[in-house]
């Protein structure tokens, strides 16, 4: 396994597993996305490779805002990771992540957050895997007007 940080030239890949992660979105406007970010200061990807094959990644961000269960800023913050289902378990995700963590050291924050679903059960135990603690728990609400 081999952990890259992406540059432009890898918008492809990037936009594949993205759209594996977050289906709805079509694989161009995934792949601009994906250039913009890999060109983004403030951003950071990262490919999981077996051999030639990208079965991974992870994307990460400075967030400035508040982030719950923060006390500074930037926090970096994991915005999403994925690894393909016949590559779990193997330490990849964990690879990902630390790649993530150290990219936002070098970035100067000293706290590192994410999120999911409340129904992301998958999510939450890797999470609480890797070492985070849980901050709090939302329902978020909106309203027509």
């Amino acid at each position: 396994m081999m952990i890259q940080k992406a540059i432009s030239k890898d918008a492809s890949p990037l936009a594949q597993l993205a759209c594996e992660l977050w289906p709805g979105d079509p694989l161009e406007d995934r792949e601009k996305e994906m250039v913009e970010l890999t060109g983004d200061e403030e951003a950071a990807c990262f490919l999981a490779y077996e051999g030639n094959e990208a079965v991974g990644f992870a994307q990460c961000q400075l967030r400035h805002d508040y982030v719950e269960g923060t006390d500074t800023s930037p926090v970096g913050y994991l915005e999403g990771i994925y690894v393909r289902e016949n590559f779990r378990h193997k330490g990849i995700a964990r690879a990902l992540l630390t790649a993530c963590e150290n990219w936002a050291r070098e970035m100067g924050c000293t706290e590192f957050a994410s999120d999911c679903e409340l129904d992301n059960t998958q999510s939450l135990a890797f999470h609480m895997h890797v070492g985070f603690d849980e901050a709090n728990r939302v329902i978020c609400f909106t309203k027509k007007l």
